[in-house]
């Protein structure tokens, strides 16, 4: 494998970006972005997406130089469009809005849509925390391929859906967590394949359902699915970062109130389809619907066990 120092990677990176037609100001946000990523061992979200970001710049869906368009701008709440935007800048841009009405009113929630892929999400947890601000991200991905399979199905059907939670550190560093709910995130898994490498167990599951440690079916044939870290419990947290990061990105310009459009139960739905029905159970796992992360109800335990309880000794 090729190594390139930091000042070539960034030189490459301008250049690839800046052909793409992105102003110097975008240009090195991106670049900035892709390469602090490689240089925190984070590989997967480093340069070796630009591949991807051509393809799809090709295709349409990136659109460089795009200003962020108010949607809602409701006090604590902002929704904005990117307009296919190159993600690295639209989501700082985004934060950087938000930052700035968390220190006018106290919080801000913050959706963000139709952004280009928007890389490492601890990146932003970093801006809001030099800010002196706390920050949460619920993510999903929109627009590309299905990655991984909730909970004891075979075919996948969710993003890897990262999670990302930072705090300010009184007198230090900040406390940074940023995990994807896949085992691994996609990007080590394209980072193995290119290595001729496998990945750790508990990972992969191949075209069958089978557990595989090989990554070639997923990144070179497109078959096959991520797992949730924790089992059933990361499978939860992915389900509900799809739902909450959908919850106030409604369509409707003209009404986005989270009694409506944006209340939680109408992306709930959505969340229950993704999993699909029983034919998307995997052969090793014999778990019913009703043992799937996301598809019970909080008001289902009276009925589930209205014949009886059994109670442990302490």
């Amino acid at each position: 494998m090729p190594s390139f120092t930091p000042q070539a990677l960034h030189a490459l990176t301008t250049l690839i970006v800046s052909r793409m037609g992105s102003s110097p100001e975008e240009t090195e946000e991106v670049a900035d972005h892709l390469v602090r990523a490689n240089l925190a061992g984070h590989d997967s979200h480093g340069v070796g997406m630009l591949p991807a970001y051509v393809r799809v710049f090709q295709d349409g869906l990136l659109v460089p130089n795009q200003e962020l368009h108010t949607v809602l701008d409701a006090g604590a709440l902002l929704v904005l469009d990117a307009r296919r935007g190159f993600g690295q800048r639209m989501a700082a841009n985004a934060v950087r809005r938000a930052i700035g009405r968390a220190r006018e009113l106290g919080a801000c929630v913050l959706a963000l849509r139709n952004s280009s892929h928007i890389g490492r999400i601890g990146t932003y947890g970093e801006l809001a925390t030099r800010a002196g601000c706390a920050f949460t991200a619920f993510v999903n991905v929109a627009d590309g391929r299905d990655a991984q399979a909730p909970w004891g199905c075979a075919e996948a059907r969710l993003g890897t859906n990262p999670f990302c939670t930072a705090v300010p550190g009184a007198d230090g560093p900040a406390l940074l967590l940023d995990m994807a709910t896949t085992t691994i995130a996609a990007g080590k898994v394209r980072v193995a394949y290119n290595k001729g490498a496998t990945v750790p167990d508990d990972c992969l599951i191949d075209e069958a359902g089978h557990p595989t440690n090989d990554p070639a079916g997923f990144i070179r044939d497109r078959t096959g699915a991520m797992l949730s870290f924790g089992r059933h419990k990361g499978s939860g947290l992915a389900v509900m970062c799809e739902i909450m990061a959908a919850a106030v990105k409604s369509n409707d310009e003209h009404d986005l109130s989270l009694a409506r459009h944006g209340h939680p139960a109408h992306g709930e739905a959505g969340g229950l389809h993704l999993l699909g029905d029983d034919g998307d159970l995997g052969p090793d796992q014999p778990v019913d619907q009703g043992g799937l992360a996301g598809v019970g109800r909080a008001d289902d335990g009276g009925e589930a066990r209205a014949g009886g309880c059994g109670v442990h000794p302490a």
